[in-house]
């Protein structure tokens, strides 16, 4: 009984909240796609800042080896960004442009790795630990109390929302399919009924790398935010443009840390 209720919850939690993202980033606010980055943006580094890492600190873990942690995998995501860029110009390459047309080949090359924009695969590997390790304390929450599991469970929707805005604005800015991001930000949600499963199964063996999965997973939020996000920001912009952005930037780590903060506390 516990385990499906373990289930349930970590499914309702992971995909609901990417659905519930959806709604508001295609509906209500989808004309707003500038905005949209901005708010991204400012989830993303919230997410790792304000609610990853101090709970990973919060551990029994080392400073020192959560700091090497945090570097490896924005070392990790850099590399992971690089190999997409070249799979997609060597893919384009093999697709056969006319022969007698290097240039407009080479262009044309350059030009096609150019559109598959960083990011995507960052997010996904990190939202798919950080959907594993919330599915882990889900299941610890309801091994300890089935109604602290339920709390957990819509504490997590919550705090999911603002933050899969962020990962749907990424992949659908990558690919401009919000199908597609929707459908790939559903199965990395997913994974949190997986992380459900381990959970209730080694919930003790799996409490000592927890903080390790947390770090990964804020690594790559804190690489898509500074080495995707912003970039797209910084361009010349009128005064109102530019305080436009600095409010929306605002607006998601006030929400991201507002819901954490409320998470935190139950």
């Amino acid at each position: 009984m516990t385990l499906i209720a373990i289930l349930l919850a970590t499914l309702a939690a992971g995909i609901g909240s990417v659905w519930l993202a959806a709604a508001l980033s295609f509906g209500v606010l989808a004309r707003y796609t500038q905005h949209m980055l901005s708010l991204a943006a400012g989830a993303l580094l919230a997410t790792a800042f304000m609610h990853l890492l101090p709970e990973a600190f919060e551990s029994q873990a080392g400073a020192k080896e959560l700091f090497t942690t945090l570097l490896v995998g924005l070392v990790f995501f850099f590399l992971l960004d690089k190999a997409e860029l070249w799979h997609h110009g060597h893919e384009h390459h093999h697709q056969g442009a006319p022969h007698h047309d290097h240039a407009a080949h080479d262009h044309a090359g350059h030009a096609h790795a150019h559109e598959a924009k960083p990011g995507s695969w960052a997010v996904l590997t990190g939202d798919s630990l950080h959907a594993f390790g919330d599915g882990i304390l889900i299941a610890s929450a309801f091994v300890a109390d089935f109604r602290l599991g339920a709390i957990t469970a819509v504490a997590v929707l919550a705090h999911e929302v603002p933050h899969h805005m962020g990962d749907l604005v990424v992949l659908r800015g990558g690919s401009g399919n919000q199908r597609m991001a929707l459908v790939k930000v559903s199965m990395a949600g997913a994974v949190t009924a997986l992380g459900g499963l381990v959970g209730y199964l080694l919930v003790d063996a799996l409490q000592d790398f927890l903080p390790y999965f947390l770090v990964v997973a804020s690594s790559s939020f804190v690489y898509v935010a500074l080495a995707d996000l912003i970039p797209q920001l910084q361009k010349r912009l009128t005064a109102r443009e530019t305080t436009a952005q600095i409010v929306w930037l605002a607006v998601g780590i006030v929400l991201v840390t507002l819901v954490s903060g409320a998470a935190h506390s139950h």
